[in-house]
């Protein structure tokens, strides 16, 4: 098995890459990112090794190209995908493990320019996730390094179910759905308000005691950027 390992917050990323590389999982990484799962001792291919093309355009093609994408959106049950990635010598990658540039974090600081605002706005971690999150049936995909300690044991222990992969793909979408709602209300100008598309994104506060009723469950959210409103107040009493 290989694994795709290419994050901006390293949280927890040297304990998973111990994990895989326990079991036999081969790493595979870019940038600082690999320079950290080097540092610590693990056995790491650059991008750039398995591409056999360099990063280019100062980083910002790295990870787009057929022997990663190739690799990833394969289907292991149809002979057909199988026999191209033979044909063009590419291997399968099995784990794709991302996180996205700070934009949100970028754009709230006030000294913020437009040019460093752009330079956030993450395009390979995106389509990784994307063609991960599609093959889930093949490809586990993570994006939150909150799944990563569970996900290393099912996978060290064969135990993933349909219903977790799928799961995990849609965290992965909807991860990059928010991403690029907080990017397009970032772009868009002021006083267009009424676009012929629109999305809204949200990010859970905390969960409640119960809903309308006390049988129902509910949770509280808050904006994405935020916006003002009753659920930023600060609780006196």
């Amino acid at each position: 098995m290989k694994a795709l390992i290419s994050v901006f917050d390293k949280s927890g990323i040297i304990e998973l890459g111990q994990n895989f590389v326990s079991v036999g999982i081969e790493l595979v990484s870019t940038g600082g990112t690999a320079k950290s799962l080097a540092d610590s001792g693990l056995p790491v291919q650059q991008i750039s090794e398995l591409t056999g093309f360099p990063e280019i355009l100062d980083g910002r093609v790295k990870t787009l190209h057929p022997s990663v994408h190739g690799g990833i959106l394969a289907r292991r049950d149809k002979p057909d995908h199988i026999s191209q990635l033979d044909h063009h010598q590419i291997s399968t990658i099995d784990i794709i493990v991302v996180n996205l540039y700070p934009f949100q974090e970028t754009i709230s600081k006030a000294t913020v320019t437009i040019d460093e605002a752009i330079e956030n706005i993450d395009i390979g971690g995106p389509t990784l996730l994307r063609a991960a999150a599609k093959n889930h049936e093949f490809v586990v995909v993570l994006s939150d390094p909150n799944d990563y300690e569970w996900v290393a044991k099912n996978i060290a222990a064969n135990t993933f179910s349909k219903e977790e992969r799928r799961w995990l793909a849609a965290k992965a979408f909807q991860h990059v759905a928010l991403y690029d709602t907080i990017i397009a209300q970032w772009l868009r100008p002021k006083d267009q308000r009424f676009t012929e598309e629109k999305t809204l994104g949200f990010k859970k506060v905390s969960d409640l005691r119960y809903g309308e009723n006390p049988h129902q469950h509910a949770a509280l959210y808050a904006s994405v950027p935020a916006d003002g409103g009753l659920v930023e107040a600060e609780q006196l009493h």
